[in-house]
């Protein structure tokens, strides 16, 4: 018996328990050839011998557990050891990614307008001539439905050349009042320094009662958002001419390079033009069936706002994928 206690304590590895285990309680083990001299045991005796081979088997059944959950335990923070990692050694350059700064633009601008209760609308990418054009007051010689501007397609559809579709869709389907953003992708034949071929448009619309909505409004939306976009900036809007609104007007803000001062970003007048808006053409609320109401629109290019907001000089480089400047936004 202690011999055999003595086996298993020493035991140094699962290994050497494991072969210290078959030889004890195996079929051809110690204890297997102790049972089997029960049969030249005289009967009178048999019961206390095995009483006896049983006590002696569950006392190195224990001490056996008891060994093997001392080595697995060794074992386990012996790999544990081994396999530990300094964390102190590791303080690189956190390699997170990033929103993309177009992306993370839009987010901004639709924040704003969520934040003042208008909805956001979504449309085709691929229009007819009626929603991209003729129902925004835009007559068959107007300059933008020419080639070089327009994507069109075989069967006469477009590629839509800005969200204004949206809107039309929109107040097709709706009636007043209407609070609406239509975030998404527009395309133009146009490719240099300030356009690209595909970019990013929010337009704006607000549409109510004759007596409920007024130039007045539309300033101070465009006013309050464009402070939350750039700060601090002088905002000025000067008369200009879209199909689709009437009276027109260019949005400029101080520039925010020069503080107004002049400099090449504004060409030295102090002023960057950032967005245009109006009210909406009576000829358009015709062609969609309204009567009796009022609306002003909006609509801004989003590279254009990243473009300041990241004095980033050439919009192609927002589309290159360079990694050197999309990391700057990480």
């Amino acid at each position: 018996m202690k011999n055999l206690e003595e086996l298993i304590k020493s035991a140094d590895t699962l290994k050497t328990l494991e072969e210290a285990r078959i030889e004890i309680f195996g079929k051809k083990g110690i204890l297997a050839a102790e049972f089997v001299k029960m049969k030249s045991v005289p009967n009178e005796e048999k019961k206390a011998f095995a009483q006896n081979l049983n006590i002696q088997k569950t006392k190195l059944t224990e001490l056996f557990e008891q060994r093997k959950e001392t080595l697995e335990e060794s074992a386990l923070e012996a790999l544990m050891q081994k396999s530990a990692i300094d964390v102190t050694l590791f303080n690189g350059v956190n390699e997170s990614g990033a929103l993309h700064p177009v992306m993370e633009t839009m987010n901004k601008i639709i924040d704003y307008f969520v934040s003042m209760n208008f909805s956001i609308q979504e449309g085709p990418m691929v229009e007819d001539d009626f929603h991209n054009f003729e129902a925004l007051n835009l007559p068959k010689h107007h300059p933008a439905r020419d080639m070089q501007d327009t994507f069109y397609m075989n069967d006469g559809t477009v590629l839509r050349t800005h969200t204004s579709p949206v809107q039309i869709r929109t107040m097709m389907q709706s009636k007043p009042p209407i609070r609406m953003i239509s975030p998404g992708t527009v395309f133009r034949r146009d490719f240099d320094l300030t356009h690209t071929p595909m970019f990013h448009q929010v337009e704006g619309l607000v549409v109510d009662d004759a007596d409920k909505v007024s130039f007045a409004h539309l300033k101070f939306i465009l006013e309050d958002f464009l402070h939350y976009m750039f700060g601090d900036v002088e905002v000025r809007f000067r008369p200009s001419f879209f199909p689709f609104t009437e009276p027109s007007t260019e949005v400029d803000i101080s520039c925010i390079f020069c503080k107004g001062s002049g400099c090449r970003v504004c060409s030295k007048t102090g002023w960057l033009e950032v967005l245009g808006s109006g009210m909406v053409d009576p000829n358009v609320f015709k062609a969609v069936g309204y009567e009796n109401v009022s609306g002003y629109a909006f609509g801004l290019g989003v590279e254009r706002f990243a473009m300041l907001l990241h004095e980033i000089p050439d919009l192609r480089s927002l589309f290159e994928g360079d990694m050197r400047l999309l990391e700057q936004f990480r």
